[in-house]
């Protein structure tokens, strides 16, 4: 049927029309690197690396382009607030700079251990200021700026499309040019939705970073940096911007301002955002206005390594993610986590089956790379297989939905009726899109010696399940692991399930009924 997505600016599905023809430009918000990465921005970053893949599935050529925010932004989105970098950089007693790498380099040690792609460019904000001078230079030239208490504002008001992303109502605007607001803090500002694009006057001593500019020494506003690079490596026009919901009324919409402000045509096609996840308190909290939205400033939050303190894989998170589609909320749960730590166990345990009966772990060995396209393709395929792939193809070109791709390799998995070569060959196709490493995982799994007793519990109806934990345990102690080691012995045994280590492999049995 070809890709559909669903645009933010109109809110309808749409076609999917690349502006070159089998080609994708596409930028995506980074970070501002002030603190550690939380599991809710993480998000974002699947979300992100799911189009990346499912882009080159699909068999387009891309260009993924995303900024490293190491500047200029407040603790709010509307210009106020506090500079988040200065505010870290005084609590550590380092330079901005030296915040700014430590957690560029905590993001991308996450980004691996998630197995995300890394974009293709990567571009940091302290990098193009000249770039976003000139680019200011032409939004002044074309009527858009003002001058106020030593700050160039850019004036909504000169922009007759302004707040259509996130369906404001411009003639409201205009009406409140002259009223203040109780939560405007910027008195230079002529309409409350005014927004810097230039400071020259910082609203702290001691600003740590400057440049000149035409207006003075200073530094830029944040929204501006994602237009100027953005544009810088993808053009004026081009394909796909994604984000966080939280972008949609501030940011995204004062980028599109600014940008088509400065060049007078339209900046991009298709606005892509993904939902919130919120943290459930318990299981009754789940799905209502009592969970929380995960945020940094109400100290709300988890970070990746918190989870694997408590023992996950951080690809059981990103199995997680997947679970649910882009644009849904997802409530987090440590019961949740471990559903989704259970069955990535179940699918690896699946995989590594499927290898024995193809051949072992040669059937695994080495892992295939395919290129743009050649995933997707059903040559040489039975016709159950082909089935499979074009019913996850269809999956993904309806807006990307991971949940139906997921349950397509679940299932294929479990079909008997297929070859176990051929429900391999599916594996390695579909996890090229979602990205969970079962291949490696069960080539792992295959060096560990088999559960000697698996077979006496064949009618245990938690076999599976306690047999993929009897394995990671295993590994864990072959890693020297022993505080891993220790924990899954400890979940099990209050099960009633006791490990007996012996020279063919470990042994389980039940002693006592299940708690």
């Amino acid at each position: 049927m070809g890709l559909r997505l669903f645009n933010t600016m109109g809110r309808t599905m749409q076609d999917f029309t690349p502006i070159t023809p089998g080609f994708v430009g596409f930028y995506g918000c980074g970070p501002t690197v002030y603190n550690y990465a939380h599991i809710g921005n993480l998000r974002a970053y699947i979300f992100l690396d799911t189009l990346d893949r499912t882009l080159s599935f699909l068999g387009f050529g891309k260009k993924h382009v995303m900024n490293i925010t190491d500047i200029g932004h407040l603790t709010g989105d509307a210009d106020a607030g506090e500079d988040k970098m200065l505010k870290t950089a005084r609590e550590r007693h380092e330079s901005v700079l030296e915040v700014a790498q430590f957690y560029t380099d905590a993001f991308f040690k996450d980004f691996d251990r998630l197995n995300i792609i890394r974009p293709d460019v990567v571009c940091r904000a302290t990098e193009h200021v000249g770039d976003m001078i000139e680019l200011i230079k032409r939004i002044e030239a074309n009527g858009h700026t003002y001058m106020a208490g030593g700050n160039l504002y850019y004036d909504v008001t000169t922009y007759p499309n302004y707040g259509d992303l996130a369906q404001l109502n411009l003639d409201e605007l205009r009406a409140g040019a002259g009223k203040r607001d109780v939560v405007v803090v910027d008195e230079n500002k002529r309409n409350p939705h005014d927004f810097v694009l230039w400071f020259t006057k910082s609203k702290f001593e001691n600003q740590a970073l400057t440049w000149d500019s035409p207006w003075g020494r200073g530094y830029p506003g944040w929204h501006i940096e994602c237009s100027a690079m953005s544009m810088k490596y993808l053009g004026e026009h081009f394909d796909i911007h994604t984000g966080g919901i939280d972008h949609i009324p501030i940011h995204h919409t004062n980028e599109i301002a600014q940008s088509e402000g400065a060049t007078g045509k339209k900046w991009v096609n298709y606005w892509l955002h993904n939902e919130f996840l919120v943290i459930a308190k318990d299981k009754k909290t789940a799905g209502t206005d009592a969970a929380d939205k995960m945020s940094k400033s109400s100290g709300n939050f988890l970070t990746l390594t918190s989870l694997i303190d408590k023992g996950y894989d951080p690809l059981d998170y990103r199995l997680f993610l997947l679970g649910a589609h882009y644009r849904k909320q997802i409530y987090f749960s440590w019961e949740a986590m471990d559903g989704a730590k259970n069955a990535r166990q179940a699918l690896v345990q699946r995989v590594a089956k499927l290898a024995q009966a193809a051949g072992g772990k040669a059937a695994l060995c080495p892992e295939k790379h395919y290129a743009k396209g050649e995933a997707a393709k059903t040559e040489g395929l039975g016709g159950k297989a082909k089935n499979y792939l074009e019913e996850f193809r269809t999956a993904l070109e309806n807006d990307l939905s991971t949940p139906v791709a997921l349950s397509l390799l679940q299932k294929a998995v479990k079909d008997g009726s297929l070859a176990a070569a051929e429900a391999l060959e599916l594996v390695r196709r579909m996890d090229s899109v979602l990205g969970l490493r079962l291949a490696e995982s069960a080539a792992a799994a295959l060096d560990v010696p088999a559960n000697a007793g698996a077979a006496a519990h064949a009618d245990d109806p938690e076999a599976e399940a306690i047999n993929a934990l009897v394995a990671e345990r295993s590994a864990a102690k072959k890693a020297k692991n022993f505080a891993r080691s220790d924990e899954i012995r400890d979940q099990l045994a209050a099960k009633g399930i006791v490990i007996t280590d012996t020279p063919q492999g470990p042994v389980w049995e039940r002693t006592a009924q299940k708690k």
